[in-house]
């Protein structure tokens, strides 16, 4: 069974770029992975807040929140 794998993003330049070199690197038959534009899905906020997310891009593997670089707060997404 594959694990789940959230990446949230904001849109920036800096989370397109690692949208591409890091979400889209995770190996498919091991982790389902959904790509998530905060920017566009403001309802989301809440559940990325609730997974430890503080800055995107972010990627949240088995309910662990990793800081990729730093596009942008999430304070600054609402």
């Amino acid at each position: 069974m594959k694990s789940k794998a959230v990446f949230y993003h904001a849109g920036c330049p800096v989370c397109i770029d690692a949208e591409r070199n890091v979400a889209m690197a995770i190996d498919p038959a091991k982790y389902e992975v959904e790509v998530v534009h905060l920017g566009q899905h403001k309802a989301r906020l809440k559940e990325a807040d609730a997974a430890g997310v503080k800055s995107v891009p972010a990627l949240v593997l088995d309910g662990a929140p990793f800081h990729i670089n730093f596009g942008a707060s999430i304070d600054a997404l609402r």
